[in-house]
């Protein structure tokens, strides 16, 4: 079967990239290969009930699958230059917000439609941070909810099905030079295309440092990301969130001058687990529909390790802390932050003598077992920063589950097309290592796109 485009990975850089192919050219052959099912087979069998831990299914629905690992997120579209990636370096600051903002429309066409974009312009929570030694990044936030994304993907593909051929449950072995461009192999059959987009996402990289072995295509090594996620009564983030929904807030530590920061915060949201390479880690999702808000709030604190010589397995690194996790707690592990500072681990009792009730089934455990203990201290120093300009941080009931870590792919040497050293083979979204959120990811799959349709 030859295609004119064949797109590894459903996720947002591969979906955006169809629609703008199929936009510019309806001509054009398409086909998209995804690891993972279709976005209506997509369903975690945790319900809390009968099966209350990861059962790690073959294929992870939460991290697999149409709409890739930000189908089930709390669907937030940063639109920024300051964090998510750094695909302005490639093409520019004002294309890449512009790309961004493009997304931004498409998405509202899909069914997007009517909820908020938060800015930090102008707000007073700025100057409250740096008074108190935090940094508030810029950011516009458009927020979906988990339940709004899943209507604007499910209105995307509904749109595509019948311009692009998809593949689903379809793992692609490997990727090599062919005549007049390039094999693209599955189990059962070969593809041929003129180009080739890969766009695999976080989950994908171990599978893309193998490509990137076998055709020499050159990487460098990435940061890992690592920490916790913070549970606590909404009320206490309720002036962040109501006015900024999404705060991104950076703290230099005073023991170690670490960088600490706020990720994906979830007002009213639920805290989840998380299924990669199969290792169990944590994450957090939100909803738009106020029948499924909790009376929580979730955030990841993460500590940022980039390593030098000879060290460059940062991935490595993050697993080996998140199955010491797993060792401990059969998973994640809970903990009251209380306990954390008394020196004692959290247990059942404990927690339930607790004012919070988590969203997480996890095990009550002890952190500082896991998390090494410079990243540990600067989680610390960093919730009592932010109970600073957020009081009730910093309270005994506060939970933190452990661990959560950001995988970030390898670096892919690529040019400003987003192309690798091969002519018409393009590595782009989290699989390239240079976006790290959804926005920057479909941006990174229209720039292709275009690219594409310009070269004919």
């Amino acid at each position: 079967m030859r295609y004119d485009v064949i797109i590894i990975g459903a996720g947002p850089g591969g979906i955006f990239s169809a629609y703008e192919l199929t936009k510019l050219n309806p001509q054009l052959k398409v086909a998209v290969f995804e690891a993972g099912h279709c976005l209506e087979k997509r369903f975690c069998p945790i319900d809390g009930d009968k099966i209350k831990s990861c059962i790690s299914c073959k294929s992870c629905s939460i991290m697999s699958g149409f709409g890739g690992a930000g189908a089930f997120s709390d669907g937030k579209y940063n639109i920024t230059n300051d964090f998510g990636g750094t695909l302005y370096e490639y093409i520019g600051k004002k294309q890449a917000l512009d790309l961004m903002k493009y997304v931004d429309d498409i998405n509202m066409h899909y069914g997007g439609e009517g909820t908020k974009l938060y800015t930090t312009a102008g707000t007073k929570f700025k100057t409250l941070c740096i008074q108190n030694d935090l940094h508030l990044l810029d950011a516009s936030v458009r927020h979906l909810g988990t339940d709004i994304n899943y209507i604007v993907l499910g209105n995307l593909y509904n749109h595509l099905k019948d311009k692009v051929d998809f593949y689903f449950d379809t793992m692609v072995e490997t990727v090599c030079t062919a005549e007049n461009g390039y094999e693209v192999k599955t189990a059962q059959e070969s593809y041929f295309c003129k180009d080739c987009v890969i766009s695999v996402g976080r989950i994908g990289s171990k599978w893309m440092e193998k490509v990137c072995g076998e055709m020499n295509i050159p990487t460098k090594s990435n940061r890992v990301d690592i920490g916790v996620r913070v549970e606590l009564p909404a009320a206490v983030f309720a002036h962040l969130t109501d006015e900024l929904y999404e705060s991104k807030i950076v703290y230099r530590t005073e023991t170690y001058g670490d960088k600490v920061r706020t990720f994906c915060m979830n007002p009213k949201g639920a805290v989840v687990n998380e299924n990669t390479n199969g290792i169990i880690t944590v994450n957090g999702h939100s909803y738009e529909d106020p029948e499924k808000q909790t009376d929580n709030t979730n955030f990841a604190l993460l500590v940022a390790k980039h390593f030098s010589e000879p060290f460059k397995d940062s991935n490595g690194y993050g697993e080996s802390i998140a199955r010491l996790s797993n060792m401990l707690g059969g998973g994640v592990i809970v903990q009251r932050f209380g306990d954390l500072i008394r020196g004692r681990r959290s247990t059942p009792d404990r927690m339930k003598d607790s004012f919070m009730t988590p969203t997480l089934n996890a095990t009550p455990g002890d952190l500082s077992l896991v998390l090494p203990k410079r990243i540990l201290d600067g989680i610390i120093e960093m919730i009592y920063a932010l109970d600073k300009v957020a009081p009730g941080t910093a309270n005994d009931d506060t939970l933190l589950y452990g661990v959560e870590v950001k995988f970030y792919n390898m670096e892919v040497e690529v040019n400003e097309q987003l192309e690798t050293k091969y002519d018409g083979l393009y590595i782009i979204g989290d699989g390239s290592g240079i976006t790290h959120s959804l926005s920057h990811a479909s941006a990174s799959g229209v720039h292709v796109a275009r690219n594409i349709i310009n070269k004919q």
